[in-house]
């Protein structure tokens, strides 16, 4: 690994010219939070609309951006409808120091963003943050939440009479102004109390004021240790013995003719993918679900799919469809699939720790020698079975995390697993030249945080995962830029980063490299330097699957998740980073 002296300042300068707007924006409520009082969010709402947002393009225009709003709807719990204070804190302890007493306060939960919220009373909701990138994240989205439930406002003071008391979407996008598809995805979105809602919006202007509680660095680094203690916990037992594995296994760990911990390999994925394709548990029980799609209305999209696969007339992979249908089998019978489903993967070992901080990332440890030949799924390859009982390796893996809370994480990783041998991640980005469903393989990356750019040598190319990619595309030596919010980005800022040919945008690349860069070298991460990944101590993939398209207002992103057909390129990924580790490991034939 070598870092380039030579400045990169074409990228960085010219980048930070054209995001002038973007980082006033950011530091004036950087600024403002500091203090100890409240900050009505109304203060922020000019830097936020000057800021001309990709994603909320039409801020600074009367008409209606239901784009923007069902985004932060999506990001935000049902309660902060009608909320007046928000407080956000890096743990409970935090907000009940403050008198705040948030374990007496019902939880409440967001589609879209894994955040801790809490409601309370007087309109007061309470948040707990796991790093910088939530701050980032999360304030814009509710500037822009407050922006948009006021213009329906004064939308709603001039046609409240025509509307009646049951608006239909086509009658709100007639007279309020929008899409009659936008209105009815709020409609999906705010449910049944979707009237209520919009009677509440009718009735009030939103007016809300933000405080922030800590936000130290050091507070944060504090929160990602209690995150990963549990799961460091788990490794020692499974280095006793005591864990998982065969006797044989658990014999040679505790005679300690092993030396030192089993490889430890690190995955930033999902908590679905891997397990399916490692465990068998959906294929295992495909008679089951095969009754449960039939049981569904023949024009559910998986009822036609079935037919399809039986008529030989689909692309898709038998082995995704069963995982897709399992999913959805197992939540339709509430807490009693959940429990099957737990039992089913642990008979695999497979460990699931959930989080208690305010780090709501959940983690699960594999280890390899309790999986087996016929839990694998086929397309993975021909498996030595003796190579696979004997292994001691690990894999953790966890639902990926926001921003730098991805550095966080790996260098707590870092520190605690000197047998840390591979380090891969899976996560969602903005295509600028692709389609959603697409996967990109990037061998550039530019960090806004750190203003870096890394070269690397990226463990993975579209030969890799062409044979499992049916709905997609595979585009590798793609060139990601790391930007700092989904909010933080207006047209010329990526029409820029386009001209220079950085066409993927994510939001946790640039973090894991520089966590990356401290696990090779004794400085920092470098700041506003080219950086050479070419020679690492451990084995390095990134790979993105695309959710959404900016210049599409993110609609895609905003508005629903991926599809049954979406989902190929996570399945194809995941394959992909798991073969790596079983051809790293001697497993594969």
């Amino acid at each position: 690994m070598s870092v380039a002296r030579l400045s990169i300042s074409t990228l960085t300068d010219n980048g930070e010219r054209l995001s002038d707007e973007v980082e006033l924006y950011q530091r004036t409520y950087s600024t403002l939070l500091r203090s100890s009082g409240e900050t009505r969010l109304r203060v922020l709402e000019p830097s936020h609309r000057a800021m001309r947002s990709s994603l909320h393009s039409l801020a600074d225009s009367q008409q209606l951006d239901l784009g923007a709003f069902l985004y932060a709807v999506s990001r935000l719990p049902q309660a902060i409808a009608g909320a007046r204070h928000v407080v956000m804190g890096q743990s409970a302890e935090a907000l009940i120091a403050d008198g705040l007493d948030v374990t007496h306060w019902p939880e409440a939960e967001s589609p879209a963003r894994r955040r801790r919220w809490y409601v309370g009373p007087d309109a007061t909701l309470a948040v707990l943050l796991a790093s910088s990138s939530d701050v980032d994240d999360l304030v814009p989205t509710l500037v822009a939440y407050q922006i948009e439930w006021n213009k329906i406002h004064l939308h709603l003071a001039g046609a409240a009479n025509e509307l009646g008391d049951a608006p239909e979407a086509e009658a709100c996008a007639r007279l309020l102004g929008g899409s009659t598809e936008d209105w009815q995805r709020l409609t999906e979105a705010w449910g049944a109390g979707f009237r209520e809602r919009l009677a509440m919006v009718r009735d009030h202007s939103l007016s809300i004021r933000i405080r922030m509680l800590g936000g130290s660095n050091t507070g944060y680094a504090r929160m990602t240790r209690r995150w990963w203690a549990p799961i460091q916990t788990q490794l020692d037992q499974d280095d006793r013995g005591d864990g998982h594995g065969d006797a044989a296994a658990a014999g040679q760990r505790a005679s300690g003719s092993a030396d030192g911990d089993g490889p430890l390999y690190f995955v930033s994925s999902n908590t679905h993918s891997l397990v399916n394709i490692a465990t068998g548990v959906a294929r295992e029980r495909e008679q089951q679900l095969i009754q449960f799609v039939e049981s569904l209305p023949k024009d559910d999209i998986l009822h036609e799919e079935l037919i399809r696969f039986r008529q030989g007339e689909t692309e898709g992979a038998w082995e995704n469809f069963l995982y897709f249908v399992a999913r959805q089998w197992f939540e339709a019978r509430g807490e009693q699939g959940a429990s099957e489903r737990r039992a089913a993967e642990a008979a695999y070992g497979v460990k699931h720790l959930r989080s208690s901080t305010a780090l709501r990332v959940s983690a699960q440890v594999i280890p390899l020698d309790a999986l087996s030949v016929t839990s694998l799924d086929p397309r993975l390859g021909e498996v030595d079975a003796a190579a696979l009982a004997a292994s001691r390796a690990r894999i953790v893996n966890i639902d990926y995390p926001l921003g730098v809370a991805a550095y966080n994480i790996l260098r707590e990783v870092a520190v605690d697993s000197s047998s840390l041998r591979g380090v891969y991640v899976l996560g969602k980005a903005a295509t600028l030249n692709a389609d959603v469903g697409d996967v990109l393989i990037s061998s550039v990356v530019h960090d806004e945080h750190s203003r870096s750019t890394y070269w690397l040598d990226n463990a993975f190319s579209v030969d890799d995962l062409a044979e499992d990619l049916r709905f997609g595309t595979g585009l590798d030596n793609q060139r990601a830029v790391t930007v700092k919010s989904t909010f933080l980005q207006n047209r010329a800022y990526l029409d820029f980063y386009y001209r220079e040919a950085f066409t993927v945008v994510e939001m946790e690349a640039g973090p894991f490299l520089n966590a990356v860069y401290e696990l090779a070298d004794p400085d920092r991460f470098p700041v506003g330097e080219a950086v050479n990944f070419a020679k690492l101590p451990i084995d390095l993939g990134i790979i993105h699957y695309a959710s959404d398209t900016p210049y599409t207002q993110a609609r895609t992103l905003g508005a629903r998740g991926l599809s049954y057909y979406g989902m190929d390129s996570t399945y194809a990924s995941s394959l992909a980073i798991l073969r790596r580790i079983l051809r790293l490991e001697g497993i594969l034939r």
